[in-house]
């Protein structure tokens, strides 16, 4: 089966590569880490105790693992944690908040490159982030001794129909795996459905929560207000992880609330760093004032710059940023074909939250949210335009609002606790039969 893999992966390869070939030259993506990714020369673990390989697809995966890792250094502080990340976004964020750790690409699903890799790691559990099934990592991983787990899993109704065709195919990669903690019991159900038997399937909940600031006077956040010169009463909207086609609906209503008289701070946050610049232009272009975060590295915004949109063009920022928000945009979701962002985050904090409709990729946070009224749902400019004038009119309702969704997260934490504790059951017996 694993040269089967790889000639299917050769095959896409060849019919993506004019892809990947363009976008390296117009973004300067997909130009790092190629012996990582193709042969698997990921730096070498030096240690020979219990290791712990999690991987984690992208950005918000990445900083899933924050509380997790800081929970399981506090309780098995003689393991070892490595980290990798298929994007470029997710390992610059992995190097960042893991700067101790190792942390590199993952490879491809290639037998050669997964065979090498796991010989430099070494790993006691391979611990996959969500759902990540690469049947030949999981066989090599499984071939070496080590245990496989898929952490904080989710899967929805359009995954598990596929994953149900393709089951004859994938039927021994999901045998190999030996722990699925997932974050329902409606998750639960659906990997029940691809026949992984009920003692493999543990409901620990959603770590996300655990990782979700909800202190506004947060010292990052505290150290942002200063630095945009936000005063105590200023009605602040954040948008944030805007993706195209969104940013000049949320200029259009922006502009048409200062025409009507509203008195209101403007903070943009592109999803994608290679969109700052056209984000940058479009402001400019509608000559309202504008400053860059980027250019204010530790130096306040100038005092006539005040009320200027501030453009977040950084990396890393945005979680603090959420903390500013009276009025927050979740962005990917006014436009098909996203499937939204993390809502949970300013809500975390008790921030008035809109998003629009197209929230597959968060069905059931937005569903506990709306059952709770701790956020709005809103399908155009208009709506977008009308909540805002009556939150800006409706103190009172906002702020209530605001603290039913905080209350909401602070009700579902704990996730952390339980996973790591399903970790160390599954370490158990390799660490016994290394002693």
């Amino acid at each position: 089966m694993s040269r089967i893999f790889n000639l299917i992966y050769i095959v896409l390869l060849f019919f993506a590569a004019p892809w990947l070939i363009y976008k390296s030259w117009k973004t300067g993506k997909y130009r790092e880490g190629w012996s990582e990714k193709f042969l698997g020369r990921c730096p070498e673990r030096v240690g020979r105790g219990a290791c712990i390989w999690f991987h984690a697809v992208s950005v918000g995966e990445v900083r899933l693992l924050q509380p997790l890792v800081a929970e399981l250094q506090r309780r098995r502080p003689d393991w070892d944690i490595v980290i990798s990340s298929t994007t470029e976004t997710g390992l610059a964020q992995a190097r960042q908040l893991f700067p101790e750790m190792l942390t590199f690409y993952a490879p491809l699903d290639f037998s050669w490159a997964t065979r090498q890799a796991i010989s430099r790691i070494r790993p006691t559990t391979l611990a996959l982030v969500e759902l990540e099934l690469w049947p030949n990592l999981i066989r090599t991983a499984k071939e070496s001794g080590a245990r496989i787990c898929l952490l904080n899993g989710r899967l929805s109704a359009k995954s598990q129909k596929g994953y149900q065709r393709v089951q004859r195919w994938l039927g021994s990669t999901l045998a190999r795996i030996d722990l699925v903690a997932v974050q329902t019991e409606e998750y639960a159900d659906r990997f029940g459905t691809l026949g992984f038997p009920k003692p493999k399937l543990k409901v620990t909940g959603s770590i996300k929560y655990d990782n979700l600031e909800t202190d506004r006077n947060h010292p990052k956040t505290a150290g942002l207000r200063r630095l945009l010169r936000l005063t105590e009463g200023e009605v602040v909207w954040v948008a944030g992880s805007t993706m195209a086609g969104e940013e000049p609906i949320i200029l259009d209503v922006y502009q048409d609330l200062l025409k009507d008289g509203a008195e209101l701070r403007l903070v943009m946050v592109p999803r994608h760093p290679e969109r700052f610049e056209e984000v940058a232009r479009m402001i400019e272009n509608r000559q309202l004032p504008m400053v860059r975060r980027s250019q204010l590295g530790d130096r306040p915004i100038p005092e006539q710059c005040k009320d200027a949109v501030i453009l977040v063009d950084t990396l890393g920022e945005l979680s603090a940023i959420w903390g500013l928000a009276d009025l927050a945009f979740v962005g990917g979701s006014l436009l098909p074909g996203r499937g939204g962002q993390n809502m949970m985050e300013p809500a975390a904090f008790g921030a008035s939250v809109y998003f629009g409709k197209y929230t597959s990729n968060f069905r059931d946070t937005v569903s506990l949210l709306m059952s709770r009224d701790a956020a709005t749902i809103v399908e155009n400019s208009s709506e977008l335009s009308g909540m805002i004038h009556n939150d800006l009119q409706n103190k009172t309702e906002r702020l209530m609002r605001g603290m039913r969704a905080r209350e909401l997260v602070m009700a579902q934490v704990g996730a952390t606790t339980r996973t790591v504790a399903e970790l160390e059951r599954l370490m158990e017996p390799v660490l016994r039969t290394n002693k």
